[in-house]
This record gives C-alpha cells, sequence and structure tokens, in this order.
C-alpha cells in the first residue's frame, strides 16, 4: 500500500465519515485502490453520499454529466486530485478578479496609514 498525502488522509476520513463504515480505518485505504466493486467496495448510493459530503465541504460542484466523474471516482487518489484542481481554479479565478485586486489593494491602503 501506498502512504496517503495529507489531503488524501483528510478525505479518506470524510469518505468514512460520511458513508458510516465504522469497520474501515480511513488511515488504512490505500489511495491507489477502487472505491467500488472489487476495492472498497462502495455503491451508487455511497457515490452520492460522498458527493454530497465533498460538495459541503470543498464548495465544489460535482457534475453528473462530467465525462471525467468516473475515472475522478476511481480511487482515493484520483478523486483527491479531482478536488484539488477544481478548487484550486475555483480559488484562482477568484484572485485574478479585478474586485479583488481592488480588495487587496483597499487592504495594503489600510495597513500602511
Amino acid at each position: 500500500m501506498q502512504g496517503q498525502s495529507e489531503n488524501e488522509s483528510e478525505l479518506a476520513k470524510l469518505l468514512v465519515d460520511a458513508l458510516n463504515l465504522e469497520d474501515v480505518d480511513p488511515g488504512e485505504i490505500d489511495p491507489q485502490e477502487a472505491l467500488f466493486n472489487e476495492g472498497l467496495g462502495l455503491d451508487s448510493i455511497d457515490a452520492l453520499e460522498l458527493a454530497l459530503a465533498i460538495t459541503q465541504k470543498y464548495s465544489i460542484q460535482l457534475k453528473a454529466d462530467d465525462e471525467n466523474m468516473q475515472h475522478a471516482f476511481g480511487t482515493l487518489r484520483t478523486l483527491n486530485a479531482y478536488i484539488e484542481e477544481h478548487s484550486a481554479s475555483r480559488f484562482g479565478s477568484i484572485s485574478s478578479s479585478p474586485r479583488f485586486a481592488r480588495s487587496q489593494a483597499a487592504c495594503r491602503t489600510i495597513l500602511s496609514s
């Protein structure tokens, strides 16, 4: 088993908590192991519950018609990568907005006074 990154550990804990997997230790989930069927054994109901928990915790929108969704939910590692990619792009667009730049400038002016 490969070790989990810090973000993968957090996601594994969310997965175990959201799905009430009382007999699964989050630290023991192999980040390369399949989450569904022969791997961890999750099913379609689990996928819905996990998607809801991810949406609430990470404030990203998971779309059923997204062609990458099946791959993203393949393993803990691919799911974590999907979350990181979509969280980064969401926050990246905020930090590059003119409104954000004006807010930063206003804060610098206030702090330098």
